[in-house]
């Protein structure tokens, strides 16, 4: 190794030469660089001796230094930004409002309004030659004034800037949502900090801010924000999966494999590393720069026509791996589809997981859609054919060519109806509702402490049934102070003074505590002067180290004589473990162990405890259970942690062999037992309160003591004493629900869930299992929909199973926040029920505005379709259509959707998941408005006439001016809708419909905003909007009609919706949680008999198929006698019905005893000639618990959906029905779990 380095150090000088043109001063290129990280494991070793010596020579060149980090001086930062670029990848440019514009041109209904009103102008323009006599019929109309026939273009020119608002105004609203989502984007990047070295003191800098040459700390649960070579390391294993794809941990070393990749997490242990790349040319920032140029790419291909869900996604999804949170998905994808995604949708070509909400307006939209379409085309096939009758028929005329134009321009006005019918009936406010809901409760959630990650999740939160919440600094504040401690064999209720304590002994518990803890952790003095002190790092740590302070020793002083590069061997703390080992090597060559972990766990490895003296004297079991009893469970039983602190000696040769755990951690000498207190977060209780109101269950997981853990769960009110609920342990919990071959049980789970409020000493693992439990539980009416919290890395796999996750921001790792959905800025329980009430909210923003909108669907296509079917003229022209429009679309879904959440929101009971989005009371508001708008509407259009006593404006010939009687009836129906909206403010059937109206500023300046642009249109419209100035007494009997929606409100809401018991609900959910919606519904409707008798053979075929196959399965393993793993190798872990498990157990028995009973064979052959199918249709789909199988069988879905044919038995399949056979006819049967279901999936 010597004359290595001295080749190195001769090597030097020439080397600087030969690279000072394209490095500046430092003695390594970014390209060497760049390829030094491309190499792994031994070959980098290996490089960096023929290149560098060793990693001291590394960090010369790079000018730095590996104890003191760069010196941190302005001027060197910025010249190494420069020359090796800065830590910033950046973001995919966002999209200009031109092209947002063009996104939003691009929906159907209005380009066909467009090409209509093209069309429309272009004939108003062409005077056909010759006399427009009687020759084309009365049809044309009377006699046109000449100011009309030149005012024709107005009503084309109206409709083309009416079209171009609502362009505008959608498109205004994607760039703002866009730019709060880029705002949130960067608040995300700019919290991430991170620990590096520089001028010998460790701070804390932004992410962007590290440099090539910095040296920085990495611990356990870090997302590694740039390249670098490990300096030192203990124990460190790492997470490569996001760039390597491999899943298994990979260990790092200074001397095996140093190199350490950004965007990778670290999963155990910790160490220090110089970074040798940032930003682009770190391995991350390489994939995302070939990602950036495949992105444009894809969006070329994706606009020749990819289905919306094929290659983005995926794109995405290698983004988000790769993404150490650079970018989160966009916004596109993470709320499913933007008003101009409709077409897409309906489609159905988006394969997305949709969230709850979302799926159900998806599919909402798309039925209103289908109605409206039919409705239009009904309409201008009506009027086509009463003018063709009309004119050709009754009045005998014939088609000569001189009237051709004219008749055209008849078509074309006939067409212009139908389509603003469409346009109407089309709901595409119902995305931009949904949007603006999402973004504005995101933004008000900032404040309320909630950084929304993915914007579905705000909503999900809402329909929350159970919570699953950490307890150490979720329901506690995280401040650790040692009250009580067990030294010298007395247990001391108050920390004890240093003089009470063996002085030996009390040396011993300075350098344990001092030495064992990571260095990171430290007591800084409080930023004012009264506050308590700053604890930094990991707070067990802090509370020990707090301890001794008030031994009054500096543990400072301890750590500088054995700096962290001197510790021998470090064992990290881990879950497993429960306990961190220190081994430091003594002036004589010996090793001294320091342990310190969870008190039951490090006592059993006790052999010795030290005495009053402060010498070591045995420890037998005996004297451990009677520890137990008198110390630790009293302290527990107060809500303290308890710690154990303990040692061990060994010689200095032999040397142990440090990597076998299991005889170096035993026979350890105890020192001392402290317990510790984590005082409960005083908003907490009343939080958990509110939570069972709401009809939330909260339970508690945590990996403290049971003890201690139901002390905590009673002061927040989790457990109430008389309530019927238990509290288990992580190994009771897994003994209770694997069966005997160790495979979980849901049926098991199910036993246990509803009842469990507190889960102790439990691992990740134990976490994952218990959210998967409950979230697949088919126990009670609904399923469950969990919520969950988590700060460490090993929770990533429960916080990503969850419905919501959330991560907890100061106490987090990057692991965990990468896997959650919503990060909790201050740690706070109370902020989870904020999230509740937002999520609540939105929910109800958008049934409030479903509401709204569907009356004004509702009547506005009856109104014109009537109106059109009669009088051959839609009452309301295509411009006031389009106005309408633009206030219950837009306008209205703004108002409506930024109501502020009420404390009443937690009142009630969630959802669910199947709950509709269009309950009966809606539905009976809906009803009861459209009847009283349209017989308003209906009486004016008939006998508007004689009541204002004005000329009539039925039947007016093709370019009519304006009359008064249309323009009070397009007037009275903008009333009614202004007025309905505030109606539309409340809907669970609330009298007071005024209630907080002025806590929302943007719907009352939207109301009275509306309602001033209504006058202008009214008084000053014009041609344009075919309306006519109206005098003061009809503007008061418009307003009357207007505010006698708000009485007849008081009506409807005083009728008891029971009573209507013709009322229906609509909008529901998907039944069954996995099948896309319109598989659902639509396959029923729209597959025709021919090809459902061809899928029942395919079915049939396939079921034939399967028999013979497991038949000869069944027989080989007989013949064969071996065992019959094989057989049952996929037997799934979940059977959610007794008989089905009473059946794959008389199975398995008959297949186990099948060796000495002969006849058993024959009853499977009985089962497979003729098995007698009982369809449990009650019975949802029963979820596996293999996820080989759950992939398999959506593969299945798509691959062949059968619809719910009638025959439902031909519909084996179909995983939506179960089938069970008649036990006394069968040995087995197609429960998910036997072979034969093994081979359904994977045919």
């Amino acid at each position: 190794m010597g004359d290595m380095t001295n080749s190195a150090v001769d090597f030097y000088p020439k080397n600087q030469r030969g690279e000072s043109n394209h490095a500046g001063e430092f003695g390594c290129s970014l390209d060497e660089l760049r390829s030094l990280m491309e190499l792994r494991g031994a070959e980098g070793v290996q490089k960096m001796q023929d290149t560098y010596g060793d990693v001291n020579g590394f960090c010369r060149r790079l000018k730095t230094s590996p104890t003191e980090g760069l010196a941190g001086n302005p001027a060197d930062l910025e010249n190494r930004k420069q020359i090796f670029g800065r830590n910033f990848i950046p973001p995919k440019k966002p999209k200009t409002f031109l092209q947002l514009v063009w996104e939003a041109l691009q929906d159907v209904t209005l380009i066909i309004l467009e090409l209509a009103a093209i069309i429309s102008l272009g004939l108003s323009f062409y005077q056909p030659p010759g006399e427009r006599s009687e020759m084309c019929g009365s049809a044309a109309g009377g006699v046109e004034g000449e100011g009309e026939a030149e005012a024709g273009w107005i009503e084309g020119a109206a409709i083309l800037l009416s079209v171009f608002c609502v362009v505008f105004v959608t498109a205004f609203n994607d760039w703002s949502k866009e730019k709060q989502f880029r705002g949130l984007q960067s608040r995300i990047e700019q919290e991430q900090k991170f620990s590096v070295v520089r001028g010998g003191q460790v701070i804390q800098i932004p992410v962007s801010e590290i440099v090539t040459g910095d040296i920085a700390q990495i611990k356990y649960g870090d997302l590694l924000p740039a390249d670098g070579v490990l300096i030192q390391g203990n124990d460190l294993k790492i997470d490569e999966s996001s760039l390597t794809g491999e899943s298994d941990h990979v260990r790092k070393s200074a001397d095996k494999d140093p190199m350490l990749l950004s965007g990778t997490h670290v999963m155990e242990g910790s160490g220090k590393m110089v970074v040798t790349a940032v930003g682009v040319n770190s391995q991350t920032g390489i994939i995302f720069t070939l990602l950036g140029a495949g992105g444009e790419e894809e969006e070329k291909k994706d606009k020749k026509g990819w289905p919306e869900g094929a290659p983005n996604s995926q794109n995405k999804a290698k983004k988000q791996d790769g993404a150490a949170a650079m970018e989160m998905q966009p916004l596109k994808s993470a709320e499913g589809g933007d008003g101009d995604d409709k077409e897409k949708k309906k489609a159905g070509s988006s394969k997305k997981e949709k969230s709850v909400l979302q799926g159900k307006l998806t599919k909402l939209a798309v039925q209103i859609g289908k109605a409206g379409l039919v409705m239009s085309a009904i309409t201008v096939i009506i009027l086509v054919l009463y003018f063709a009758i009309d004119t050709f028929v009754i009045q005998k005329l014939q088609w000569l060519p001189e009237c051709t134009p004219v008749y055209i321009q008849f078509f074309v006005k006939f067409f212009i109806i139908g389509v603003t019918v469409l346009v109407v009936a089309v709901p595409e406010g119902l995305p931009l509702a949904v949007t603006i809901s999402l973004a504005y409760s995101v933004k008000k959630m900032m404040k309320d402490n909630n950084l929304v990650r993915h914007l579905d999740a705000c909503e999900t939160m809402g329909n929350a049934t159970a919570i699953c919440s950490d307890k150490t600094g979720t329901l506690t504040t995280n401040r650790m102070t040692v009250v009580q401690a067990y030294v010298g064999e007395v247990h001391h209720k108050e920390v004890p003074d240093p003089d009470a304590i063996p002085s030996k002994t009390l040396d011993m518990l300075v350098n344990a505590i001092s030495l064992n803890s990571a260095y990171t952790s430290k007591i800084l003095p409080p930023e004012k002067d009264i506050g308590l002190p700053r604890q930094v790092g990991n707070k067990t740590e802090c509370g020990l180290l707090g301890l001794v302070l008030d031994l009054k020793r500096d543990y400072q002083t301890v750590r500088d004589q054995t700096p962290e590069e001197k510790l021998y061997k470090v064992y990290t703390f881990n879950s497993e473990r429960k306990s961190m080992s220190t081994v430091i090597k003594m002036q004589d060559g010996s090793f001294r162990m320091y342990s310190k972990g969870a008190s039951e766990i490090v006592l059993k490895k006790c052999s010795n405890i030290l005495n009053t003296a402060g010498e070591p004297r045995g420890f037998r079991p005996r004297d451990r259970d009677e520890m137990v009893k008198k110390v630790i469970e009293p302290m527990a039983c107060n809500g303290l942690r308890t710690i154990c602190i303990a040692f061990r000696d060994f010689p200095g040769s032999p040397e142990p062999d440090w990597d076998n755990e299991n005889i170096i951690l035993i026979d350890l000498t105890c020192i001392a037992v402290v317990g510790i207190e984590d005082p409960v977060r005083p908003e907490v209780p009343d939080a958990i309160k509110k939570c069972q109101q709401a009809g939330i269950t909260v339970r508690m997981v945590t990996g403290d003591n049971i003890n201690t853990a139901r002390a905590i769960a009673i002061k927040c009110g989790i457990i109430s004493p008389g309530e019927d609920f238990i509290c288990l342990e992580g190994k009771d919990f897994n003994r209770r629900i694997r069966n005997e071959k160790g495979e979980i049980e849901q049926e098991r789970i199910d036993k246990i869930w509803p009842k469990l409020r507190v889960l102790a000493r439990s691992s990740p693992t134990d976490k994952h299992t218990l959210v998967k439990g409950i979230i697949d539980s088919l126990h009670g009416e609904r399923r469950q929909v969990v919520a969950v919290t988590g700060d460490g890395t090993n929770d990533g796999p429960a916080l990503k199973k969850a419905d919501v996750g959330f991560a907890m921001g100061i106490a987090g790792t990057d692991v965990a926040k990468e896997a959650s959905d919503i990060i909790l800025t201050d740690d706070n329980f109370s902020s989870i029920v904020k999230a509740v009430m937002w999520g609540r909210n939105v929910y109800d923003s958008i049934s409030k505005f479903l509401q709204f909108q569907l009356t004004v669907n509702i009547v506005a296509v009856i109104v014109a379709f009537t109106g059109a079917c009669i009088t051959q003229d839609s009452p309301l022209k295509a411009v006031q259509m389009l106005w309408v429009n633009l206030i219950m679309d837009t306008f209205a879904s703004l108002a409506l959707a930024t109501e502020p959440p009420t404390e009443s929101l937690l009142m009630r009971k969630p959802y669910g998941r199947n709950k509709p989005l269009i309950s009966r009371t809606m539905m009976k508001n809906i009803l009861g408005h459209g009847i009283y708008q349209l017989t308003v509407i209906f009486t004016l259009l008939f006998a508007g006439e004689t009541i204002f006593n004005i000329d009539s404006g039925r039947n007016a010939p093709l370019h009519a001016p304006p009359s008064e009687h249309y323009t009070i009836i397009f007037n009275t129906f903008v009333l009614m809708q202004l007025f309905n909206e505030i109606n539309a403010r409340k809907i669970h059937g609330e009298k007071n419909v005024f209630d907080g109206i002025f806590r929302n500023p943007i719907f009352c300046s939207i109301v009275f905003g509306t309602f001033a642009i209504q006058i202008v249109i009214i008084q000053f419209g014009g041609k344009p909007f075919s309306c006519i100035p109206l005098q003061i007494d009809q503007w008061l009997w418009c307003m009357v009609l207007g505010v006698g929606e708000l009485l007849w409100g008081q009506i409807i809401s005083s009728i008891p919706t029971n009573r209507l018991k013709f009322l229906k609900e609509a909008g529901h959910g998907t039944q069954k949680d996995d099948i896309p919606e319109e598989e659902l519904n639509e396959d029923a409707e729209e597959i025709d008999h021919a090809e459902r008798e061809l899928r029942r053979g395919q079915i049939l075929w396939f079921r034939g198929l399967n028999r013979i196959q497991t038949q000869i399965e069944v027989v080989n393993t007989f013949k064969s006698g071996t065992s019959f793993q094989g057989a049952l190798r996929r037997q799934s872990s979940v059977t959610s019905q007794n008989q089905d498990i009473r059946v794959v157990k008389a199975f398995r028995s008959s297949l186990y005893e099948g060796l000495e009973k002969p006849e058993s064979k024959s009853s499977i052959h009985n089962f497979m000639t003729h098995p007698e199918f009982r369809i449990d249709d009650s019975q949802p789909h029963i979820p596996l618990i293999d996820d080989t199988d759950i992939e398999e069988d959506a593969a299945l879905k798509q691959n062949s959906s059968p619809p719910s044919s009638p025959n439902k038995n031909n519909n084996a399949i179909d995983s939506g029905i179960n089938l069970t056979t008649d036990t006394s006819k069968s040995a087995t049967s197609s429960s998910p779990g036997s072979p034969l279901h093994s081979l359904e999936t994977s045919l």
